[in-house]
């Protein structure tokens, strides 16, 4: 990098830009998930989603004339398109047609306390007695979410269950991509993880053609608006920002998330979380904020990975 990029602080400020627009357009997801849910199908939104990003990332990779990333970054690659643009697209996507945006938002947030406890122990980057505190904390969240909602039936139950298998997989994912982004470009490992997350979807792909055939025009909007946006340009600006930024200021970014989606729930969709379910997801948050204080050095700070 030179020119101004080059001035200390100049690069941090352009990787917190760059998290703060992500983490705007991930919340909007939420919502724009949650409104198509009963036209397209857990597996059919995600892989209609995943096509729209990879024609986008790939679009994105020819004119910036980058061709394949290094061997060394495959590895981190597969997990992440596995876990991340598979599983956890997959299973949020499940997770929305039983409970709220806001409370999906919420519960799936526990994912950087997990992020925090599989770089402590599988990079042996270190954690304190925080994190498993922490940890303890955001559970007892998801538990009181859980509770909160069992009077609904046992379907919003599997909601919050499928919230916390999304958060398992983005934990395990954003780790890998950590390894991935040291031999990889931050447009070469989102482009070629969303590829690799398609192409494991496409076994609803039967479902989708039925989705696009029977779905108003607006919720098929919404299927291509995730893709462009919370896909395509969210996902890079992330790389751009983890392989930059210190965990702790992403992780503090990754906070605002559910506020901004209980806020748009409420003005686009009239969806707000139950006392109750408020105060399970406000617990969850606050373990991840817990386990995310005074836990690392300087130095692992800056090769963290983020929330």
């Amino acid at each position: 990098m030179n020119g101004d990029s080059d001035r200390p602080g100049t690069t941090d400020r352009r990787s917190l830009l760059a998290a703060g627009v992500t983490v705007v357009l991930w919340a909007s997801a939420f919502v724009a998930i949650r409104s198509v849910g009963e036209y397209y199908t857990p597996g059919a939104l995600a892989l209609g989603r995943l096509f729209t990003g990879a024609v986008v990332l790939v679009a994105f990779l020819l004119v910036r004339r980058e061709g394949w990333p290094a061997r060394a970054a495959w590895p981190g690659i597969l997990a992440a398109g596995l876990l991340w643009f598979g599983l956890y697209m997959v299973a949020v996507n499940w997770a929305e047609q039983e409970i709220d945006a806001g409370t999906a938002a919420m519960v799936v947030n526990v994912g950087p306390v997990l992020i925090a406890l599989l770089s402590g122990w599988v990079l042996r980057e270190g954690f304190s007695s925080r994190v498993l505190v922490g940890i303890a904390v955001s559970f007892g969240g998801a538990i009181v979410v859980g509770l909160s909602m069992s009077g609904d039936g046992h379907a919003s139950v599997l909601g919050v269950l499928s919230c916390v298998v999304a958060a398992v997989g983005y934990a395990v994912a954003v780790v890998s991509q950590k390894s991935a982004l040291r031999h990889g470009s931050a447009l070469q490992v989102p482009t070629f993880s969303c590829l690799v997350g398609m192409v494991a979807c496409l076994p609803f792909s039967g479902q989708l053609v039925s989705g696009v055939a029977a779905a108003p025009a607006s919720a098929t909007l919404n299927v291509v608006y995730l893709g462009v946006l919370p896909t395509g340009l969210a996902f890079p600006l992330w790389s751009y920002a983890l392989a930059r930024t210190s965990a702790a200021k992403m992780g503090a970014t990754t906070y605002l998330v559910p506020a901004l989606v209980i806020v748009m729930s409420w003005l686009l969709l009239g969806e707000v979380p139950g006392r109750l379910t408020f105060a399970g997801g406000v617990l969850c948050l606050v373990g991840v904020a817990v386990s995310r204080t005074g836990t690392v050095t300087p130095r692992r700070r800056r090769n963290a990975p983020v929330g």
